[in-house]
This record gives structure tokens, C-alpha cells and sequence, in this order.
């Protein structure tokens, strides 16, 4: 189910491993998986393919070594940029060495100009792994930006360098990293491929688990978002039903000059599914939505909130009304997703946030970054560099299921477990986006969802809504938010018909 392993627990398999084979298999191993990797890259002959290979001093760089040496074996005109290391060398590695320089690969002196100006195939990128803690700099750092700007593919091996494979932030404040368009990742996926900066770095990931025994693999808590993980909740309608059947949604926000917001949960809440919908508005609610009619405009105040799933904060305000409203929510028995304004005010409150994590019931926050900080009492900068970090400890501190907005969301729950999801694109990156998320989660809140499932679903149906639309031509650039409501009910549908029970 897509599991993903920090560099920690990646070292103590490969640990374990180790110990039962013979010294050196597991890089010979990582050479011919990223050789294969190559290959499958190579459009047109061997023979003619011209691949640079960047070989670090460490034993990333010898996973290089040995995938030059096979690439050459193979026919490849192979050209390797050898950086050796300061220090003693791995057996493992020297091994390495030895096979690539016995092999017809070339061995070349770092000429930036050649680099450039030279029209290879394919680059092979083995700088750095998981061991990387300064920022590249001096001529790696200047090479690094010299294959940024060429124009073939580049695949790395283990990860991209100068990427964290944690956290998926460029390591250093300004560092730069090798943009892959390809990875082979060894042993086991990294978290750092899928979230913060690694989906712009990392490309299209493979995994190879080098065939080591599945025995060395503990359980994992992290894993990528997958369909199985919710697809049991998925119901085909019966024909017995009525709007009843399906819960009730009531979106609190639309302060004066704001009321877009809710109606944009409103609408998204109705078209995913749920029986009725109410918009509430802090003060002064509309009459009706004339572009969406079906929904009960109301005054928030006057509103039961233990009548419906309630989903607070888009377009809420910062009045002393709506941090009373808030707090009515969090005592009420109500599924509840807190989203936007509703974040600012328990970032503020440090009372609504007491009462938020002692609620029995729990709830979903839908906070991006500077939320996030917010309600962590930190920065921006701070939540980027560990998103899963982030996520996991704003979901322990407020007993809730915590959805950190962003490239490569981080959905994690009270106890630790975490999932990045897979879809989206920049297209996303647009006002209104989150308020469509927030109206689908409380649509399957209401449909009687769990609240992990519930997040897990709707932010995959979110980021495949966006995904389609870009497919079909209408973005990512001037995409808006309002276009993502049926693009997911179409999602939906089709999710049900095909994964529905």
C-alpha cells in the first residue's frame, strides 16, 4: 500500500540486509537497477546514446560507478565525472570504482562548458543520497545548475542531490538541487519524493527494493495516498432513499464582503453529494444563491448546529460573533471540519483550542502552511522544512486530522499515522481552491465517513478533479475554484461505478 520509509529506517534495513550478504551486493544491486532505469530511458539505440554520469564521494556515488559501468557494457558511449572522496573509501565502493574504470566508460575532468554545451542522451545523477547535510556548493553547486539546463532526461539514483529525503526541502536555505525528470529510488520510497520541493525535483519515481526479504521492512506509519485506503466507504445509491438518506451540511462563514467563500463549500458539498446543504452567514445572508439555488441561505446565529455536518471557517471573519460561533461548534456533537478564518481564531484562542483537542468526537483541520504556523507558534519556513513533522504534531497537539495543504499534502492523524497524497497540480494554487476541499470533506462527513477516510478521500478527489481539468486543456494557469465543483462529482460518480459496493 505505498509505503514510505525515512532515512533513518531506510539505514536500518539496509543494515539488517547487509549483514546476511555478501559484502558489496546491495550497491552492485542499486547499479543494475539504475542501469535498467537508464536503458528504459535510452530512446533510440545504445550504441548512440551519449549518458553522463555524476559519481559522488560517497556511496551514492558508488551506486554510480557501478550503473556507468553497466551502462557501458551495454554499448552506452558513457562519460563518468568522478569526485572522489576526501576521506577512506567503502570496500564496497572501491569495488565500484575498479568495475567502472575495467569498463569502456571515460572518465572526464569537471569542464562546465562540456557539460553544457555537450548533447547528451541521458544523465545519471549519483552525486549525493541520503547522508547529504550542507547545501551543494563551489563546482557542485555550479554543476548541479549546468544539468538543470540541459535539455534531456535525468534520472537519479536514490534521490535528486541536494534534496532532503525526509522533508523533500532543497537542503540549505539557498540550495540548489538536481531536477530530475526521473528517479529509481533504492530499498524503499522517500517521503521527500512526494512532498514540499520534491515533486517539482524528483519526476516520475520507480522504487527498487533490491530483493532484499521483506522480513527487514517494518510496518510503516507514512504512505502515499491510494484509493484502498477509502474505497470500502465508497457506496453505489439505492433506490430507497431520500435527501435524508444523505446527511446535512452547514457551511458557517460569509462574514460582509465574504461570502463567496462559503458558497463555493456550499455548492462543492452539494454537487459531492449531501442530501441538503445550508450556507449560514455571520451577518447579513443572502436571500438565496441564484447560481445555485438548492441551497438554504441562513443567519448562523439562528442556526441548530446539532442538525448538520459542520464545516466553519471559509469566509468566518475575525469577530467576537464568530469566535463565539466557533465555540459553539466545538461543543456541539456535530461532525465538524474546520477550515480558513476558524484556523486564525484557535491559532489566537488558546481556550478554543483546549476545547478542540478535549472534544470527543475530534475533527478535521484543513490548514496551508501559514496556518499551520500559526497554530504551531512557528514560521512558514519551519513548517515547509518538515511538512510531515508539522502535520504530525499540530494532529497530536489538537487531537484531530490534520490536512497541510500544499504540493504534496500531508494528511495526518491523532496518532501518528500520516499519508502524502498523490494528485493536484498548480492549478490548485488559486483563491477558492480550499474552500471547494473543505465543502467536499464535510460532504462525505455527512455521508457518514469516518473523519480519517473522509480527509484521505476528498483530498484525493480534489487534486484528481484538478488533474482532469488539466488534462482536458483548461489549466493550470487561470484555473478557478469553481470550475473544480463538477469536475468532482463527475469524479465521484465515476469512483463509485467503479470501486462502489
Amino acid at each position: 500500500m505505498n509505503p514510505l520509509y525515512s532515512c533513518a529506517e531506510i539505514r536500518a534495513i539496509e543494515e539488517a540486509a547487509a549483514a546476511a550478504l555478501p559484502e558489496g551486493v546491495l550497491m552492485q544491486r542499486a547499479g543494475q537497477a539504475g542501469a535498467n532505469a537508464a536503458l528504459d530511458l535510452l530512446p533510440f539505440s545504445t550504441a548512440k546514446a551519449r549518458v553522463l554520469v555524476l559519481a559522488g564521494p560517497g556511496n551514492n556515488g558508488g551506486d554510480g560507478l557501478e550503473t556507468a559501468a553497466h551502462l557501458a557494457y551495454a554499448g552506452a558511449q558513457v562519460t563518468i565525472l568522478h569526485f572522489p572522496p576526501q576521506s577512506g573509501s567503502s570496500t564496497e565502493r572501491a569495488v565500484a570504482l575498479q568495475r567502472a574504470q575495467t569498463s569502456d566508460a571515460r572518465f572526464a575532468e569537471l569542464d562546465l562548458a562540456a557539460v553544457a554545451g555537450t548533447d547528451w542522451t541521458l544523465v545519471v545523477d549519483g552525486l549525493f543520497g541520503l547522508g547529504l547535510q550542507r547545501p551543494l556548493a563551489g563546482a557542485l553547486r555550479e554543476l548541479a545548475e549546468a544539468v538543470n539546463g540541459l535539455k534531456c532526461s535525468v534520472l537519479a539514483l536514490d534521490l535528486p542531490s541536494g534534496l532532503n529525503a525526509d522533508t523533500g526541502a532543497i537542503v540549505g536555505p539557498d540550495g540548489v538541487a538536481i531536477h530530475a525528470t526521473h528517479t529509481i529510488s533504492f530499498i524503499g520510497n522517500k517521503p521527500g519524493l512526494h512532498t514540499c520541493d520534491g515533486r517539482d525535483y524528483s519526476g516520475l519515481v520507480d522504487v527498487s527494493r533490491l530483493d532484499i526479504d521483506i522480513g527487514h521492512f517494518a510496518p510503516a506509519r507514512l504512505h502515499l495516498n491510494d484509493v484502498k485506503f477509502f474505497s470500502r466507504h465508497l457506496r453505489t445509491r439505492v433506490h430507497n432513499s431520500h435527501k435524508g438518506s444523505y446527511g446535512s451540511v452547514a457551511v458557517i462563514g460569509g462574514a460582509r464582503g465574504m461570502s463567496g467563500a462559503p458558497l463555493l463549500a456550499a455548492r462543492t458539498a452539494l454537487n459531492s453529494g449531501t442530501g441538503r446543504v445550508y450556507a449560514l452567514f455571520v451577518e447579513d445572508p443572502l436571500p438565496c444563491d441564484s447560481g445555485q439555488p438548492e441551497l438554504m441561505c441562513r443567519l448562523a446565529d439562528d442556526f441548530d448546529m446539532r442538525s448538520s455536518t459542520l464545516v466553519i471557517g471559509p469566509g468566518l471573519g475575525a469577530s467576537r460573533l464568530a469566535s463565539a460561533l466557533l465555540a459553539r461548534a466545538i461543543a456541539s456533537d456535530s461532525a465538524l471540519l474546520a477550515d480558513a478564518d476558524a484556523l486564525n481564531l484557535l491559532a489566537a484562542e488558546p481556550a478554543l483550542q483546549a476545547a478542540l483537542a478535549q472534544r470527543p468526537g475530534g475533527c478535521v483541520l484543513t490548514p496551508h502552511p501559514l496556518e499551520a504556523a500559526r497554530l504551531l507558534g512557528t514560521t512558514i519556513a519551519e513548517v515547509q522544512a518538515d511538512r510531515v513533522g508539522a502535520a504530525r504534531k499540530l494532529a497530536a497537539k489538537l487531537n484531530a486530522n490534520v490536512v497541510l495543504k500544499g504540493s504534496g499534502t500531508v494528511i495526518a492523524a491523532p496518532n501518528g499515522d500520516a499519508v502524502i497524497n498523490t494528485t493536484g497540480n498548480p492549478a490548485l494554487a488559486s483563491a477558492g481552491t480550499g474552500d471547494v476541499l473543505s465543502g467536499l470533506c464535510g460532504s462525505l462527513l455527512a455521508q457518514g465517513w469516518p473523519l480519517w477516510e473522509a480527509a484521505l478521500a476528498g483530498v484525493w478527489l480534489h487534486g484528481m478533479a484538478a488533474d482532469v481539468l488539466v488534462t482536458e486543456g483548461a489549466g493550470p494557469i487561470g484555473l478557478t475554484a469553481s470550475e473544480l465543483v463538477p469536475a468532482i462529482r463527475v469524479a465521484l460518480n465515476r469512483m463509485v461505478q467503479h470501486h462502489g459496493r
